[in-house]
């Protein structure tokens, strides 16, 4: 399963929990609106790949308490301080993770309800409907928040090479629990229903500023600052990151075969301007004014020739073959738990496995489109894992920034009728963005699924999973068309 979500202005997150089998594909396919004008001439295959897409992988546990348990068990058995410190990061991690999705999607539906209140003098059935659901969900949010940061603190280690990293752990999960609920508070309808929750998450950010102050985790001076605050609250989620995060060696694949074919272009060039030599030598005599001048173009050619010739025998020789590799390390134990291949390519709808296509439904509006495809295969090895787990979690982040920068600025007028009168409204102008992506596990059925991404100059407005398929299922969509 992989989910797809805005994390910022311009940039799209992937994640997929990666099961117990050893080796796992992935297919990305985005297409590209034709107007924008976008090829290998405006940004590069390697360029886009370099600056847009970062992959990173983290252990991960279905089973949330799993890691507390590890982290209790590595203290009281003594097995050091690297066992402890991974599986309480772990948890807190996975909070986090967990706690940030549901804020983001809270924080929509009460910011759609604030609107439609604003909108409409009268609230309409659906509307009461929508705001209990919020209500509810608010309250069982705060609920399983207390209870996971209660079992958190309710074994606190004694030994004092343990004690630093749950008290970092513990100063920030505090801290940024404080945060979401404040956010939420913020953005929250006033009055009505929501009273008695708003009261509550105050109270709840009232409780871990005291616990923080009764703790000693932050200087005076630094809760005086937000600024200082904010930055050391960033170093301490780097620091609960950093355990949990596989290591990455990069490589760039075919360097050694690239001067090959350098040189055998330059060789042949060479052969053929030697060749041409020795019929103008014999053709035009000795040294004269037209055998300098033929000569002088020979060489023009020759450089010509060459790059296109090394071009040409580049490209054919790494046609469909990977153009990178990643290996994956244990951040403990730096030992090799993992490698990655992957590719970047600009594709023709027409090249498109007929799954993709079918997924996309491409129209005639949509004939220019310029798709572009990273592809991944991965092969991990459990065995090699930190005992105690098996499985990891990817995440991979698409900065579409430099797609952004090819829209045009400018906005266009639209009127609509309001109250009797013809208004005049400034809509700014958006682009429709499909992305497809398909995983393929060592046992699994393929999954296919679909969103829409709506895109400005300003980055990205909205996200809309509307299809999804399997293999079995590729004749039968379950979303609309675009």
């Amino acid at each position: 399963m992989i989910n797809v979500e805005r994390k910022n202005s311009f940039q799209l997150r992937l994640t997929r929990r990666l099961k117990e089998e050893t080796s796992h594909n992935l297919d990305v396919y985005l297409f590209v609106p034709g107007e924008l004008g976008l090829s290998t001439q405006l940004i590069s295959e390697e360029a886009f790949y370099h600056a847009a897409i970062h992959v990173s992988r983290t252990y991960y546990s279905d089973e949330y308490l799993l890691p507390l348990v590890h982290s209790r068990l590595a203290s009281r058995n003594r097995l050091g301080s690297d066992s402890y410190r991974l599986s309480l990061s772990l948890y807190a991690y996975q909070y986090v993770e967990a706690m940030e999705r549901t804020t983001q999607a809270m924080l929509v539906s009460a910011n759609k309800l604030r609107h439609t209140r604003q909108q409409q003098r009268e609230e309409t059935s659906e509307e009461q409907e929508s705001a209990v659901a919020l209500r509810d969900q608010l309250h069982e949010m705060i609920d399983l928040s207390d209870g996971i940061l209660k079992r958190l603190r309710r074994n606190q280690p004694d030994d004092e090479s343990f004690k630093k990293y749950f008290a970092n752990i513990d100063n920030y999960l505090s801290w940024f629990t404080e945060q979401q609920l404040l956010a939420l508070v913020a953005h929250m309808p006033r009055g009505g229903e929501f009273t008695e929750i708003r009261r509550r998450f105050i109270s709840v950010c009232h409780r871990e500023g005291e616990h923080r102050r009764e703790q000693q985790y932050n200087a005076e001076r630094v809760m005086a600052d937000p600024t200082r605050m904010s930055n050391k609250m960033r170093l301490l989620r780097r620091l609960i990151e950093h355990p949990i995060t596989l290591k990455q060696e990069a490589l760039e694949l075919g360097g050694g075969e690239q001067k090959a074919v350098k040189a055998l272009a330059t060789a042949v060039v060479m052969g053929f301007v030697t060749l041409g030599v020795l019929q103008l030598r014999s053709a035009l005599g000795d040294l004269s004014a037209l055998f300098v001048l033929a000569m002088a173009l020979l060489y023009a050619m020759r450089e010509v020739f060459k790059d296109d010739l090394r071009n040409t025998l580049w490209r054919l020789l790494r046609k469909g073959r990977p153009k990178w590799r990643r290996q994956y390390l244990d951040p403990t134990r730096n030992a090799v738990v993992g490698r990655q291949l992957e590719w970047f390519d600009y594709k023709r709808f027409a090249s498109l496995s007929d799954d993709i296509q079918q997924l996309r439904r491409r129209k005639v509006a949509q004939r220019e489109e310029v798709v572009l495809h990273y592809r991944s295969s991965s092969r991990m090895s459990p065995t090699r894992f930190l005992s105690g787990y098996e499985h990891t979690r990817e995440t991979l982040n698409l900065d579409i920034s430099m797609l952004t920068r090819l829209m045009s600025k400018g906005k266009h007028h639209i009127y609509r009728l309001k109250d009797g009168q013809a208004v005049r409204e400034s809509v700014e102008r958006r682009h429709l963005f499909n992305l497809v992506i398909r995983e393929t596990g060592s046992e699994d059925t393929p999954y296919l699924a679909r969103w829409k991404v709506v895109v400005s100059r300003s980055g990205i407005v909205d996200v809309e999973k509307v299809e999804e398929s399997s293999a079995t299922e590729a004749n039968t969509p379950t979303g609309k068309q675009a």
